[in-house]
């Protein structure tokens, strides 16, 4: 059949569609209250009439194909039906008018609900509110133009049958604010793992950064996308060929079976790091642990590894039970009650280090069992063995993360729809680079203003978490400067800090604790949004003067003294002119900080919780911890 013929096929079996109408205007739609809504698409139509169930709301002519109706504003409720009239009909289900949303960002924020059900199984199991919702837009980039629509997508109630593809944030903050204002929440999710801030500005945002500019426009040509794509495809393919075919567990004798003899391997205390490879490591190795049963649970069993780096894949008696590509999700994997046996298992786990430390994350789960309590912890010592060093896995370029792409694909196609705020839930991809991050913050969010013709559109920032060791003495960090930086940009108006210092893992850039994250934003919210009168921020510094040899920091309000824990001895740090800092020692009296330290008096700068993983332990009596700081003093 030839090329012509097989299209004239398609046109005849899947014939264009005459009326479209914008993705997000779709069955379960949550429209923003109180404010006019544009409904629009595209038609092969002159006319296109709007109706409101049985309301006509106005026929307009089409232009070029477009055509564009506002619906004027709507109180809270639903459900209504909105009919869209043309040569055809299309007709919109189970609309409510609310407060709607957009909630974007990195993974903290895609982060969905699934990821935190083992921390909390309630808040899954129990989750039944239909009438806040969420439209996940697809992840995809652009870089020659704006997307005018989405290709996909539909809103989901947060029901059981959803609750786990839901963001988590953005449901524990939808949730709050449904369960108190008592209208419909929409959420448009429109977030993607390891992106930076620039991969979420426009071109126009980003002229004092030619150089981001001509990064995402080197993509605009998709023959480059082609080329890139295809090469680094070809070089992770052959280095994986090249590990599995070198791989000596996966020859003969397999290292995950029984039968193994594995008696000339090496012990090793688990969790932890690969030894011996102090330089990194790239490349294949085996842990194996025998673990008794009493008994074999009628309830699924859960082999529960923590998290592993790099990636790995699990068997349990031989039998494979699951596997993952990459260091970050927690190892949750559910073994076949056929595989297991009374008395001694043999667990195997292959790993594959891309390169670096490669080992068991500390200070996570590691069980064979229904759950913690009962269960075979499988801490303490494996036996490992090598089977395969390499060099490092080929680096890849993610093109998806370039500057301008996500703006103009993801972003792009929502502006104009009205919203009641922006959660904002990024940063961890620019923490190397800190420097400009505050004026690139506060040019995005006014081109988004701009975009949606709303100078005073809430944006709400989850300032960084607390993250990695903690140091025993004073250390520059630019995750703190990153922190710094947000909380610079949160000065403009409508805006705010949610700071999340003291809500991390130390081991983990993913935190589950986002039901913390999200009461905060709902807190925020409350206040700006809603205009009620709850606090939703710790104190801040009033001012500092030097006093009888002592720093004293007044704050706007009290400090909880019943919230801090043993002394305040590594929350302060101080430097001289010789930018060299040194812990002081701090007291607390009502809304008073006292620092005292015999070379006070030669202070010029003051820090508070700054570190990677700070240790940070003033909050106001609502629980709300002050935000990182950093202070010149004056003398």
């Amino acid at each position: 059949m030839t090329r012509f013929y097989l299209y004239l096929l398609l046109l005849l079996c899947f014939p264009s569609q005459a009326l479209t109408v914008h993705q997000l205007i779709s069955d379960g739609v949550v429209l923003q209250r109180n404010q006019p809504i544009p409904v629009k698409g595209t038609t092969n139509s002159q006319y296109v009439s709007l109706w409101l169930n049985d309301k006509k709301i106005e026929t307009i002519s089409t232009s070029d194909n477009q055509w564009i109706v506002t619906l004027p504003p709507q109180p809270a409720g639903g459900p209504f039906t909105l009919t869209i009239k043309a040569d055809e009909e299309r007709v919109i289900n189970d609309v409510y008018f609310g407060d709607v949303y957009l909630a974007s960002g990195q993974s903290n924020m895609e982060l969905t609900m699934a990821r935190i059900e083992e921390a909390y199984p309630d808040d899954v199991n129990d989750a039944n509110l239909p009438l806040v919702r969420e439209f996940t837009v697809p992840d995809t980039y652009r870089f020659d133009a704006e997307n005018s629509d989405y290709v996909e997508g539909q809103w989901l109630q947060a029901t059981p049958e959803n609750i786990r593809q839901l963001s988590a944030v953005a449901y524990y903050f939808a949730r709050h604010l449904h369960l108190s204002e008592n209208v419909p929440i929409g959420i448009i999710n429109a977030a993607l793992g390891g992106s930076p801030i620039e991969a979420w500005m426009a071109k126009s945002s980003l002229k004092p950064y030619p150089q981001d500019i001509a990064a995402g426009e080197y993509y605009a040509n998709p023959d480059n996308i082609k080329t890139t794509k295809e090469s680094e495809r070809k070089a992770q393919d052959d280095w994986y060929k090249n590990v599995n075919a070198n791989d000596k567990g996966l020859q003969g004798t397999s290292w995950f079976s029984p039968e193994l003899n594995d008696g000339n391997w090496q012990n090793i205390d688990m969790p932890g790091n690969l030894p011996g490879f102090n330089s990194g490591f790239a490349g294949v190795w085996w842990l194996r642990k025998h673990v008794h049963l009493n008994d074999i649970p009628d309830e699924p069993v859960i082999l529960r590894l923590g998290r592993i780096v790099d990636a790995d894949e699990a068997y349990v008696n031989g039998v494979k039970v699951g596997n993952t590509t990459y260091q970050y999700p927690p190892r949750r994997y559910t073994v076949p009650k056929s595989a297991l046996k009374k008395g001694d298992n043999i667990i195997a786990i292959r790993v594959i280090s891309n390169g670096g430390n490669s080992g068991f994350i500390t200070d996570k789960p590691y069980f064979l069992g229904t759950d913690e309590e009962h269960s075979v912890s499988l801490e303490g010592t494996w036996q490992y063995k090598v089977s395969h060093q390499t060099s490092n896995t080929p680096s890849s370029t993610f093109i998806r993360w370039k500057p301008m792409g996500l703006f103009n694909a993801m972003i792009a196609p929502a502006a104009g729809f009205p919203l009641s705020g922006v959660l904002w839930y990024q940063g961890e991809s620019n923490a190397s680079r800190p420097a400009d991050y505050s004026d690139k913050l506060t040019a995005m969010m006014e081109l988004w203003r701009s975009r949606w013709q709303q100078p005073s559109l809430p944006f709400f920032i989850v300032q960084l978490t607390n993250f990695m060791q903690r140091q025993s003495e004073p250390v520059e960090s630019s995750w703190a400067e990153l922190r710094e930086q947000q909380a610079k940009a949160s000065n403009t108006p409508n805006t705010a800090l949610i700071v999340s210092i003291d809500i991390g893992e130390w081991n983990d850039i993913h935190p589950v604790n986002k039901r913390e994250v999200g009461r905060r934003l709902a807190l925020a919210a409350k206040n700006m949004v809603y205009q009620r009168d709850v606090s939703y921020q710790g104190p801040k510094v009033l001012s500092v003067e030097h006093k009888d040899n002592r720093i004293v920091l007044t704050f706007d309000s009290e400090l909880d003294k019943a919230r801090i824990e043993g002394d305040l001895d590594h929350n302060f740090a101080a430097a001289g002119m010789d930018d060299a800092f040194f812990w002081v020692k701090a007291t607390v009296n009502g809304n008073q900080v006292y620092l005292q330290h015999p070379s006070i008096n030669k202070t010029v700068k003051l820090r508070y919780a700054w570190g990677d993983n700070p240790a940070a332990s003033l909050y106001n009596r609502e629980g709300l911890p002050v935000a990182p700081f950093e202070l010149i003093v004056s003398h």
